[in-house]
């Protein structure tokens, strides 16, 4: 069943979206009605999954926070519908809402039963908080987006398809070009006159390294984004070929569904990060990559040499 993620708008719909707080996050530890409410519900964006009948069975809410952060609060989903993905799916949509809203941070206060579910969707962990009901809670935060202006940003893509084609000949050939970079979605294209085969669609070599390079470039910019220089490697990858590509399309990988913190680079670490890219025309998905790109730490050179 494809589940569709929604904001409450009928009042059977808000009694559904609160009801569902409730029952997961307030009654089973004998908080009275009402405690699942706060003062920021109208000042929130809400999502909800409904199933055919119209029951919910996932709820989740984000509202804004000062200095370009927000917060997710209130992530449940109905005991009988878990293990169906459809916490993250909430997630997703919440995630999306802070980009339009254009915070950079996200912020959420997770139970230690749901450390691992945040972990695998990107969340990296933060302080300990106070335990609340007697469960133990900790701060998890994602970013957004990079920092950085947007004059830095368009610096930066200018050095990033300068690199590709200066030490990627293959990628001058392909005429390989950054259409779009703005601190959370990176978007590339390779025209089609170029890259095609003797059935005049796109080279499936050609797809495959236009969205390995796409890839590669969001791990490169989030380096520049924090100072960082390493070497990237593309680990391991798998790719779906979807439909044949017979139009330009373009490569776009998004920040949000980057998994693996660079930041250990820092310290002389090598760091990993699993990223998906998608080759898209006209809102439909082409193909579909997904890659483990490795950064290795930049050694230093010996003394004498």
């Amino acid at each position: 069943m494809n589940y569709q993620v929604i904001s409450p708008s009928s009042a059977e719909e808000w009694q559904g979206y609160y009801q569902l707080r409730y029952q997961v996050l307030r009654a089973p530890w004998g908080q009275p009605p009402g405690s699942e409410r706060d003062e920021l519900e109208a000042d929130s964006a809400h999502r909800m999954v409904l199933d055919a009948d119209g029951a919910v069975l996932a709820v989740g809410r984000i509202h804004q926070l000062d200095d370009g952060w927000c917060q997710v609060r209130y992530m449940a989903v109905a005991e009988a519908a878990r293990g169906k993905g459809l916490g993250a799916l909430v997630l997703k949509s919440l995630e999306q809402q802070g980009v339009l809203w254009g915070c950079r941070q996200l912020t959420l206060n997770a139970r230690e039963n749901a450390f691992g579910f945040y972990q695998n969707l990107g969340y990296q962990a933060g302080r300990p908080l106070e335990p609340l009901y007697g469960i133990a809670h900790q701060q998890m935060t994602k970013r957004l987006r990079l920092d950085g202006t947007a004059t830095e940003w368009a610096q930066w893509c200018d050095s990033l398809q300068q690199t590709w084609h200066q030490t990627i000949p293959l990628s001058a050939f392909m005429q390989l070009t950054l259409d779009q970079f703005d601190g959370h979605l990176l978007a590339c294209r390779a025209p089609l006159p170029p890259n095609k085969n003797l059935h005049h669609t796109m080279f499936a070599g050609s797809i495959y390294s236009l969205l390995t390079l796409t890839g590669w470039g969001l791990v490169w910019l989030q380096l520049q984004a924090l100072g960082l220089h390493g070497d990237i490697v593309l680990a391991d990858a798998d790719i779906r070929y979807l439909a044949p590509v017979r139009e330009d399309a373009r490569a776009e990988v998004l920040l949000t569904e980057a998994r693996g913190d660079l930041v250990n680079l820092r310290h002389g670490r090598k760091v990993r990060q699993h990223l998906t890219v998608r080759l898209v025309h006209s809102g439909q998905v082409l193909a579909e990559f997904h890659g483990r790109f490795a950064v290795l730490p930049v050694q230093p050179a010996a003394a004498g040499a």
